[in-house]
């Protein structure tokens, strides 16, 4: 069971003037689920993205980034997403594969191909099967506009547990605007980019160049700060669309808007980021690691990841044992060059477990104890280096996140 997840509730998920979305149960992998979602972006609608960093990147993610490259065909209007199969390690046939379905749509809807971006995951090192695949998307294009957002989100899930999906709608200098999103991920969660597919869609109008910049920020800021098993995976994807059917009008960072709306949005991306890490494959418990004082953010990170990435620490957290010295042992090997663990201290909650290099005085197992019991618990470093910090969430490693790797093509 996810950590502290509600299920989405359809009716607070609003929709987006401006984008319609369709979907169809295909059997690309198990009959009768849905696994095929098509969305439809208004004529005028701005998008960006960003994307797995894995050298063994899908053949979907790799139009994607050609498509959104082009100045050619006009704007993107339309994306489709499949699971069941990532088409990842596929080669010239699995390209082939991508272009054809990319194609297919874009008739279906009278776009150019280069309007069209594709989204495909599942398992790796098998081919589409695009027998299946192509009547899905046409199934979908058919019932585009009656589909809501938890529709789209239950027809993106491969190991995920529950639907993810958040949405929030306020008014911004006298102006209504609505962000809404969904995401998948449960399993090989770790960002190099955006591990995981996420959509985030506004009725803003927001300039391509502006846009391109929010994306890398609000990666940075929830997707890039997740982390479940350390796995890349190869057809990550964060996109973004704005389709300026609403009444706000965004140019620049300096637009007196701009950070409220920037707050908003990347609120909406956080839940989404969280919610894969409270639907980790076996979790029990949601943690947040908190690196303060650090020289650089970077240098915070890269604390709060060795802490994040450890298979000792997160062990320890579920059995819901205070062997914290796994704790200092990752922040000892993180590569911070010149760290004088003599000057940091570490929490668990409010309570001081180390500093001088050491125990803390105060500290005792029973303390320890009590907030290991949680299911949500914060780690706090604080390096005493610099100005700087950075946040990382993670969950624990269980043994249900073994028998669900070890099943999954079963």
């Amino acid at each position: 069971m996810p950590v502290n997840l509600p299920l989405p509730n359809a009716a607070e998920l609003y929709p987006v003037a401006g984008v319609r979305l369709g979907v169809a149960s295909a059997g690309i992998r198990k009959a009768g689920r849905r696994d095929v979602l098509v969305v439809s972006l208004d004529e005028g609608s701005e998008v960006a993205g960003v994307f797995t960093q894995n050298a063994f990147c899908a053949a979907p993610v790799q139009v994607c980034q050609s498509h959104l490259a082009s100045t050619e065909g006009g704007s993107i209007r339309a994306w489709v997403v499949n699971t069941g199969c990532a088409n990842a390690g596929t080669g010239k046939q699995g390209l082939a594969n991508a272009i054809t379905t990319v194609e297919f749509l874009a008739a279906e809807l009278k776009l150019q191909p280069m309007q069209v971006l594709p989204f495909s995951t599942g398992v790796i090192l098998e081919h589409l099967p695009m027998d299946r695949l192509l009547p899905g998307i046409q199934a979908a294009c058919a019932g585009l506009g009656q589909a809501g957002w938890l529709e789209a989100a239950q027809a993106i899930m491969t190991t995920d547990t529950q639907p993810k999906a958040y949405s929030t709608r306020q008014m911004i200098n006298g102006q209504q605007v609505t962000i809404t999103g969904i995401s998948k991920g449960a399993g090989m969660i770790r960002p190099n980019m955006a591990t995981m597919l996420g959509y985030v869609a506004t009725d803003a109008a927001i300039g391509r160049p502006l846009l391109r910049r929010l994306v890398q920020q609000a990666a940075d800021e929830s997707f890039n700060a997740i982390t479940i098993d350390g796995d890349t995976s190869t057809n990550d994807s964060f996109v973004i669309a704005a389709t300026g059917a609403g009444g706000l009008r965004l140019h620049s960072e300096e637009d007196v808007e701009w950070n409220e709306f920037r707050q908003a949005f990347v609120g909406v991306c956080r839940a989404l980021a969280q919610a894969i890490v409270r639907d980790g494959e076996g979790a029990t418990k949601f943690i947040t690691i908190r690196v303060q004082q650090a020289a650089s953010r970077e240098e915070a990170r890269q604390v709060g990841y060795a802490i994040a990435h450890s298979p000792l620490v997160k062990t320890a957290f579920f059995a819901s044992d205070p062997n914290l010295g796994r704790i200092l042992a990752a922040i000892g090997y993180s590569g911070v060059p010149g760290l004088d663990v003599s000057r940091l201290q570490v929490f668990l909650n409010d309570v001081l477990v180390a500093e001088h290099g050491g125990r803390a005085a105060g500290y005792t197992e029973l303390d320890g104890q009590k907030v290991m019991q949680q299911s949500e618990i914060t780690v706090s470093v604080i390096l005493n280096r610099g100005h700087h910090e950075s946040v990382v969430y993670t969950c624990d490693l269980s043994h249900d996140y073994v028998s669900i790797n070890a099943d999954y093509r079963s």
